[in-house]
């Protein structure tokens, strides 16, 4: 037989010492439990409540702008800050909501964009909601940053990182590495945080400057994403959220994706340019009597221009195959940029030797600060593949793919030389409130429909998707149709959303 213990007779002083440390040991979970519940939003809660905006008169007609203050680093809310330019429309009448403009890029400006977009957003609401944007760190009247980079490194077709003649990628690789490097060395702190998580922290610093509980979204191109893990983190601050023209959110690539993705988006949208140049209402302006021989005859001239580059009236800058199909793939946003195309695409194809007029988009440098914010945010959202061998052997099957692309969209980058994210870029998933619409046309280029299906059906059951049979970025109240125009203003204005996904006829 076992032998027992008889238990120890209990003193007054073992009676009561245990419940004080249960109480005590309670305690401690209990708060250990709140401080993680807390973690997620501990940055914010600790920064200082913004101050009240001041608003002043600006662009259009009733805009207004203002300044607002954020942390350099959200992780050190009391630190260096940097300056936000806020903007605003008020609602016509008793406001009953605010609805936020988020633009794309990354570099582009809200307070710009809703100069614009301001007028026809407020008619298609009925002037129900106040209008609001911001320009994101390092954009327009914003805290910037600069690389000091050279004239040539600041043009789009180089930043771009367009191939050489044959897909060469030499010259691609010591301009990236050299820009990296100018980039770290004078981008600073600054530069460092421009990145979609502090966009997505900035946006919530804005929310809560304007005191409203809740954003209503209107996000464009590379805005959806931000948006997108907005409504993800503060599901409870979000109320009616428009995705219009979504990127791939895959969290491995990001804007890799997005970059390696336009080859496919061009091939989706240039049918739509070849039928315009083949109209036989074009008559003489026509460069071709059919689609098919408008891609054959563009694809020739890009190739002759990487053999012997046309001398043009900027000086000093040649007229390059890299630079024509950068023409191309600007103009294949919107339907109005088609004739533009068309003149160079006879000027750079006529045998007389006068130099061509390039247009400004290609004539003109970028600013310092567009540069560096163009490249800082891509750069530090996620790691990129820096082997130029690699880099090489996918140009040279992209080429032979996309042809329309050249190789760019798979090119090295100055992100292959870059300092690695501080952060890791978030997963896009199905779990909050099912408050979003996705409006996008089915031939996008920048961000083609094949993407677009990916952000849906990361989203889930939180999305419903209006598929336009346009072409284009940006659909509503832009490149799409009325159809789809119709499906977003009623579910701004009355919150009717389809109850299933629906392609507009």
């Amino acid at each position: 037989m076992t032998q027992t213990h008889a238990p120890k007779p209990r003193t007054r002083n073992s009676r009561t010492r245990k419940p004080r440390t249960r109480r005590r040991a309670t305690a401690l979970v209990l708060a250990a439990v709140a401080t993680a519940l807390a973690l997620p939003t501990a940055a914010h809660a600790a920064v200082p409540s913004p101050a009240a905006l001041v608003w002043t008169p600006c662009g259009i007609a009733r805009q207004e702008c203002a300044t607002l203050t954020v942390p350099l680093d959200h992780s050190r809310p009391r630190g260096r800050t940097v300056r936000l330019a806020v903007s605003r429309i008020r609602a016509e009448g008793t406001s009953r909501g605010t609805l936020a403009v988020i633009p794309g890029g990354p570099g582009s400006s809200g307070v710009r964009r809703l100069t614009s977009k301001g007028p026809a957003l407020m008619a298609a609401t009925g002037g129900r909601y106040d209008l609001v944007s911001f320009d994101p760190r390092g954009v327009g009247g914003s805290t910037t940053a600069a690389c000091a980079l050279p004239e040539a490194d600041r043009r789009l077709a180089t930043l771009r990182s367009w191939p050489g003649a044959g897909g060469a990628v030499a010259e691609n690789a010591a301009r990236s590495r050299r820009t990296a490097e100018a980039c770290g060395k004078n981008g600073g702190a600054v530069l460092a945080s421009f990145t979609t998580a502090n966009e997505v922290r900035d946006l919530d610093r804005f929310r809560a400057a304007l005191g409203t509980a809740k954003l209503s979204v209107w996000a464009t191109s590379y805005g959806t994403y931000v948006t997108a893990l907005y409504a993800q983190r503060h599901p409870d601050r979000t109320g009616r959220v428009v995705l219009d023209s979504s990127g791939d959110p895959d969290p491995a690539r990001v804007e890799r994706g997005w970059l390696a993705n336009m080859a496919r988006g061009a091939e989706d949208r240039f049918p739509d340019f070849a039928a315009w140049a083949a109209d036989p209402a074009r008559g003489a302006e026509r460069l071709a009597e059919r689609p098919a021989k408008v891609r054959t005859r563009v694809l020739r001239v890009a190739r002759e221009l990487d053999a012997r580059p046309r001398a043009t009236t900027t000086p000093g800058l040649p007229l390059t195959g890299g630079m024509f199909l950068q023409a191309l793939q600007s103009a294949l946003y919107d339907d109005a940029a088609f004739p533009q195309f068309a003149d160079l695409v006879r000027a750079a194809d006529a045998t007389r030797a006068e130099p061509v007029v390039l247009p400004a988009s290609l004539a003109q440098p970028m600013s310092q600060q567009d540069a560096a914010v163009t490249i800082g945010v891509i750069c530090n959202d996620v790691e990129w593949p820096g082997s130029v061998a690699e880099h090489a052997r996918a140009v040279a099957k992209d080429r032979a793919r996309y042809p329309l692309t050249g190789g760019m969209p798979v090119n090295i980058t100055p992100c292959s030389y870059w300092k690695k994210p501080a952060e890791p870029p978030t997963r896009i998933t199905d779990e909050g409130p099912s408050n979003i619409l996705m409006v996008q046309n089915l031939r996008d280029p920048a961000t083609p429909y094949s993407g677009a299906l990916r952000m849906r059906a990361a989203l889930g059951r939180k999305a419903r998707l209006v598929s336009v049979d346009s072409g284009g970025h940006g659909s509503y109240l832009g490149t799409g149709d009325a159809c789809g125009d119709a499906a977003v203003t009623a579910f701004l204005v009355e919150g009717v959303r389809p109850g299933r996904d629906v392609r507009c006829p």
